[in-house]
């Protein structure tokens, strides 16, 4: 007998550094364990799916960005773009809300590619079935 397929959903509401890079390290890293990886953004969390996004940190740590981005380079942690890159490559699967498009006025056009526009019923189908999930802030 065949054995399932584990399962992993996460639910992303903001658009900042922290909250662009954990969701697609776990998902990255759940992907390669060979899960089933489904991520549904929402909110400010749309922002990470606009083309040319630049993951910042928030509020008066924005100045440390580039300090965060190199100490990440330095210990080897991929770039935001590569992250996304290796998701796309192990088929974590990206989904945007399409309740907080509206209230944002964004097109599918204004994402990058791949994305898939659904509404949260969907989106709870996907979590309700899966092993494990997560909320990102």
């Amino acid at each position: 007998m065949e054995e399932k397929r584990r399962s992993v959903t996460l639910v992303v509401s903001e658009d900042t550094l922290d909250k662009a890079f954990m969701p697609f390290m776990i998902a990255v890293t759940a992907a390669s364990m060979d899960a089933d990886v489904h991520i549904f953004f929402t909110f400010m969390g749309l922002n990470i799916l606009r083309k040319r996004y630049k993951p910042k940190l928030s509020g008066i740590m924005k100045i440390f960005t580039g300090i965060m981005l190199r100490k990440m380079k330095k210990i080897k942690i991929p770039g935001f773009d590569e992250l996304l890159l290796q998701a796309g490559e192990l088929g974590v699967k990206l989904y945007a809300c399409n309740t907080s498009m509206k209230m944002f006025d964004l097109k599918k056009e204004d994402l990058i590619d791949g994305v898939e526009v659904v509404g949260a019923a969907k989106f709870l189908q996907l979590a309700m079935n899966s092993d494990t999930q997560l909320f990102v802030g």
